[in-house]
């Protein structure tokens, strides 16, 4: 089983690992062109996050019913699931493409911060904002390998993605001094060319799965009808609004945490930005593991198959308390020199030093919120996950806000004290995620199964 877990988690991890370390060269490219662009790139990405995440059910609800399908032998399901997923995903992106203006008078309401820090992140919006139709139909795609057992596939478009995207964001960006839309164009060009490859990987390993659909028109129409049966999409999107509404929590408390550290001060927006650089690298390795328990967890299930469902639990959690201890260790050692990858302002750096230590909390307080995410995900227990999402969404805000009003002056506050206020409910918030999980494991997971 082990041999099995690696086998899923490790290519997932290579593919995870790219996209931190894109946003780290994105972060930087802008870190030595002032404090301001860090903060706009932050507030760039936030605004992605806020807007992508919240579709990510693209991507986990697809990974899960095709698990499952997988797990029962049921390729034409497994067929059916793909092109639903991807046709919800172009309908939703057109919508964000035709909202954008809406989206960024609402963005620039919630990130209070200065005009040019805003003015640079809505410059990064506004191209960015028009790749939106291949970043989620990358979603479907990676969520349906993923399904499929094949955690490879999306390593290797990841691979090639974030390469076209790191050459593009310099030569953009050093070379033609375009400025953060350089950076933002790199992305779009990225994300289309990863679409691509996507999509020759789909045809070339599963054309076979797809072919007595695509042999004449009829053929083509009769399965988006069955993909699109009513009672096929409602148990879909029954599964997918809690993941929707729960990643709704998710991008509110990330959201609020770059707004907040933007109206502490542009520094400590700074400040937060490189900190979570850490969070981020950490997350992505984690969710390599999340997604070997969707792929494991959902063929289970499918299979009815108990014994081996609770034995890739209990094993992905080990791997979990490793990789803890491992991160808590290289945080502790090397938190300076990776602070010096993202920035040589001096300025920028010496703030961060005081805040250090929360990287050293991240790993303890988060792995277990990752890995019963992918657990979860692939038993299409949403719902239990939604309910956790808005009980430790709740607490967050909570401990936010009377630890600001029991500790903080207001007429003038003391910055280190509010970020380290800002911190503390964060650090709740995602501990507490894992808790209530690892409470209803038995009842919403291993039930499904009884043997």
């Amino acid at each position: 089983m082990n041999k099995r877990i690696l086998g899923l988690a490790l290519p997932n991890i290579i593919t995870n690992i790219t996209v931190p370390l894109l946003g780290m060269v994105d972060m930087a490219i802008v870190g030595r062109l002032s404090a301001d662009h860090i903060g706009a790139i932050a507030i760039g990405t936030q605004i992605f996050n806020l807007i992508y995440w919240n579709f990510g059910f693209l991507r986990m609800g697809t990974s899960g019913f095709t698990a499952q399908a997988y797990g029962a032998h049921d390729f034409n399901e497994a067929v059916r699931i793909f092109v639903r997923a991807i046709c919800i995903a172009l309908a939703v992106a057109l919508a964000l493409i035709l909202l954008q203006w809406p989206i960024s008078l609402l963005s620039a309401q919630i990130f209070k911060t200065s005009h040019h820090v805003l003015q640079l992140a809505l410059a990064y919006f506004f191209v960015r904002i028009w790749a939106a139709p291949a970043t989620l139909g990358l979603y479907a795609i990676k969520g349906w390998f993923i399904g499929m057992q094949n955690s490879r596939l999306p390593m290797w478009i990841a691979i090639f993605l974030n390469c076209v995207n790191i050459v593009c964001s310099l030569v953009f960006v050093l070379v033609l001094h375009w400025d953060i839309r350089g950076v933002a164009l790199g992305t779009v060009i990225a994300q289309y060319s990863g679409l691509a490859v996507g999509l020759f990987f789909l045809i070339r390993n599963y054309g076979h799965l797809f072919a007595q659909y695509t042999s004449a028109f009829h053929s083509r129409i009769a399965i988006l009808k069955d993909s699109l049966k009513w009672s096929e999409m409602r148990r879909f999107f029954k599964v997918n609004i809690d993941i929707f509404l729960r990643t709704v929590c998710l991008a509110t408390v990330f959201t609020f945490i770059t707004a907040a550290s933007g109206r502490i001060s542009p520094q400590i927006l700074a400040v937060d930005a490189l900190l979570m650089q850490f969070f981020t690298l950490f997350s992505y390795i984690m969710d390599g593991f999340a997604y070997a328990g969707e792929s494991l967890v959902g063929r289970y299930i499918g299979a009815r198959d108990g014994r081996s469902l609770r034995l890739s639990v209990r094993l992905l959690l080990m791997w979990g308390l490793i990789l803890t201890v491992l991160f808590t260790i290289i945080y502790a050692i090397c938190g300076d020199s990776i602070l010096l990858i993202f920035s040589d302002k001096p300025e920028v750096i010496q703030s961060t030093h005081p805040y250090l230590f929360w990287t050293l909390i991240i790993p303890v307080c988060g792995f277990a919120a990752f890995l019963f995410d992918g657990i979860f995900v692939g038993a299409t227990a949403s719902r239990t996950m939604r309910n956790s999402m808005f009980i430790a969404s709740a607490v967050f805000f909570i401990v936010y806000y009377s630890c600001k009003h029991f500790f903080l002056s207001h007429d003038n506050p003391d910055v280190a004290t509010w970020n380290n206020i800002l911190w503390t409910a964060f650090m709740i918030y995602l501990a507490l995620r894992g808790i209530l999980q690892a409470l209803y494991l038995k009842k919403s997971v291993y039930n499904q199964v009884t043997n």
